[in-house]
Order: C-alpha cells, then sequence, then structure tokens
C-alpha cells in the first residue's frame, strides 16, 4: 500500500460535491485517482475542476483499470449493493452511502463479501459522529440512564421533497421515500444510543399525499434531480413502531411532507433512571438529583454541518489503517435494512411483520 490511499469515486451528485468531496480534498491521506458517473460530462467537469486524473462510466471499468484501496459510493440506492460487492470482491475497502441497499438479501450480500474478503465495508451514519451523540453515547453506557425502555424518534418536514420526479421519489432506484431516505439516520443513531438491541418486530403505515405539491421550504430538497414529468412512486409519511430482543420499544415519523408548524429533527428515549432529548440538534437530560427532578443542559460548539460526515471518512480510513475498530459494523447495516423493509412490508400488510 503505498502512502496515500488511492481513492475511486462512484456517483458525482449532491452529496458527493458537497458533503464528501470536500473532507477527502482535506484528508492527508486519501488521494482521489479516479472519478466514475453515468452522466460522464458531470465527472469529467469535476476531475478538471480537481485534477483528478481519469474518468469512467461504468465502474467496472473502473475496478478493472485502476489500482484502489478505496471506494466511496455516492450512487442512487439501487446500486449501492451491486457497486459494493463488486469493489469487495476485488479486494477493495469500501465507504457507502446511507442506506446501505434497498433490500435485506442484498445488505447481507455485503456483509458476506466484506467477511469474505477481509476488507472495511462501512456505512454512512453521520449522526453517531458528532460531539452532543458522542457525550450522549457515553453518558448512557456509564449507567446514568438506568434501564432504557423505550423511546421515539423522527424528521418531519412541512415541504422538503428532494428531487421530485427524480430517483429519490422512484422506489425503483431509491427503494422508498422518507423511510429509508431520513429514517436510517434516526433510527440508526435511537438504537445506536440504547446499546444496539436486536430488533426483532416492526409495525408500520406508509402515506402518499403531497405528489402534487411542488411547494418547498426545506433547504434538505435541494438533493436530486427535479423532474416535472418523472415518477412519485413513494410515500411522503411513514410512522412505525419497533421491537427489540430485550424487550425495549421505539416509535418513528418521518415526512418529506405534512402539515405540521416547522422542519424537526427530534429523538427521546427514556430509562429507569433518566430520560434524554435530542431535538434539532439541542440536548437536554431529565433525572433526578439528591430528591429533587432536574433539567440538564450539556453545551456544545456550533459544527459545521459538514463536520460529522467528515469525521466518519476519517474514521473510516483509521479503521483502514488499522489503527481503531469501526464504530459502524456491517451487522448492523442488515438488521437496519431489515428494520426499514419490515416497516414497508407491515404498511402493505397491515399488520406486525417478525424480524
Amino acid at each position: 500500500m503505498s502512502d496515500k490511499l488511492r481513492l475511486g469515486v462512484v456517483g458525482t451528485g449532491g452529496i458527493f460535491r458537497l458533503v464528501h468531496l470536500p473532507a477527502w480534498l482535506k484528508h492527508p491521506e486519501v488521494e482521489i485517482v479516479a472519478l466514475c458517473d453515468i452522466v460522464e460530462e458531470k465527472a469529467q467537469a469535476l476531475a478538471d475542476q480537481y485534477g483528478v486524473a481519469r474518468v469512467y462510466k461504468r465502474y467496472e471499468d473502473m475496478l478493472e483499470q485502476e489500482s484502489l484501496d478505496l471506494i466511496d459510493i455516492c450512487t442512487p440506492n439501487l446500486f449501492h449493493s451491486l457497486v459494493a460487492v463488486a469493489a469487495l470482491r476485488a479486494g477493495v475497502h469500501v465507504i457507502c452511502e446511507k442506506p446501505d441497499a434497498i433490500d435485506a438479501s442484498e445488505a447481507e450480500k455485503m456483509a458476506q463479501a466484506a467477511e469474505q474478503s477481509g476488507k472495511v465495508l462501512m456505512a454512512i451514519r453521520n449522526n453517531r459522529f458528532t460531539p452532543v451523540a458522542a457525550f450522549l453515547r457515553r453518558y448512557v453506557q456509564a449507567g446514568h440512564m438506568g434501564d432504557v425502555y423505550t423511546g421515539r424518534c423522527g424528521w418531519i418536514r412541512r415541504r422538503g421533497i428532494p428531487g421530485k420526479g427524480g430517483w429519490f421519489t422512484t422506489k425503483e432506484l431509491s427503494g422508498g421515500g422518507p423511510l429509508i431516505d431520513l429514517g436510517v439516520h434516526y433510527i440508526d443513531l435511537a438504537i445506536w444510543l440504547m446499546g444496539n438491541p436486536k430488533p426483532v418486530a416492526v409495525s408500520g403505515a406508509t402515506y402518499r399525499k403531497f405528489d402534487g405539491s411542488s411547494l418547498s421550504d426545506s433547504v434538505h430538497s435541494q438533493f436530486g434531480e427535479t423532474k416535472d414529468t418523472g415518477t412519485f412512486d413513494v410515500e411522503d409519511l411513514a410512522t412505525g413502531f419497533i421491537r427489540f430482543d430485550n424487550g425495549a420499544t421505539l416509535q418513528i415519523e418521518f415526512s418529506w411532507a405534512s402539515n405540521i408548524e416547522e422542519e424537526t429533527l427530534f429523538l427521546e428515549l427514556r430509562g429507569s433512571d433518566a430520560g434524554l432529548s435530542l431535538k434539532n440538534g439541542e440536548a437536554k437530560l431529565f433525572t433526578e438529583i439528591e430528591g429533587t427532578l432536574c433539567n440538564l443542559e450539556p453545551q456544545f460548539k456550533k459544527i459545521d454541518s459538514q463536520q460529522p460526515h467528515a469525521t466518519q471518512l476519517a474514521h473510516f480510513v483509521d479503521v483502514v489503517r488499522g489503527r481503531t475498530e469501526p464504530v459502524v459494523t456491517p451487522a448492523q447495516g442488515v438488521d437496519m435494512i431489515r428494520v426499514l423493509m419490515g416497516i414497508y412490508e407491515s404498511a402493505r400488510l397491515g399488520r406486525e411483520v417478525v424480524l
């Protein structure tokens, strides 16, 4: 392995340009040697701007012709597992945007390929890599919460449909709507803070009520390319309930559009000794001290919105280099996709689904 890790990128859309690219350009141990995109001109423009040597239209050609150490997958969701498995089998370490896959069997294939190749496979879970999340994890692990037995989480938008008519709203390419797009973030964070209990059953409902609306009030709707005559066959709101093997439960709600006051990200966990709340990035703790009910507000410096991604990408490099153990594992990714697909199946069947 050379002094610098040789990185190939598949998918040069908004999430790569706005979030991944700045982090990779600043990393002293990584060199971007190739870009791949089905819209070759888009990749070429980036390559010209940042001095990347080669551009490919097909990821298979890039894997065959380049001597890569790492691959960064930022494609539409459908292709995550296909590219990841091919890269792992080619002996390349993989970092992949969320969700890991759009089918549990595909996530399992990814995990198996990682185990067989001995290479690192990591999916983006950027919300674990914030100072406030790290603090809350330590707080729970130290036992201050007691028995963490239930919670709720969500990311609800008033009007924030990303790339309406494009791949985000086309089920064949995305796997679903806000449940798979937004739910993966806060469901993962909640389960991680709870100590990674095993999900055993789910129930849920999905709705599509805003496919005719073109209004937007969310900066997050900038992702994806809008197509006026495109497809919208995914939900715009999902609700659900998750049961875990230790008896704990989690309520969920995720929407791209609904008639609420304002966009809100929230996570609450309740323990026998304390509770925690994370709302729009602000944390609070609810406990008893010396026989008195107390609310605590831990203080953190504001961080750039790109920092959690950059921190996870740096963590990925540290794992590849053998300097640390992975915070995010393939097995956790498989469980996450099982949960998401189980909720969609529950919504279709109208009953609880055992995982």
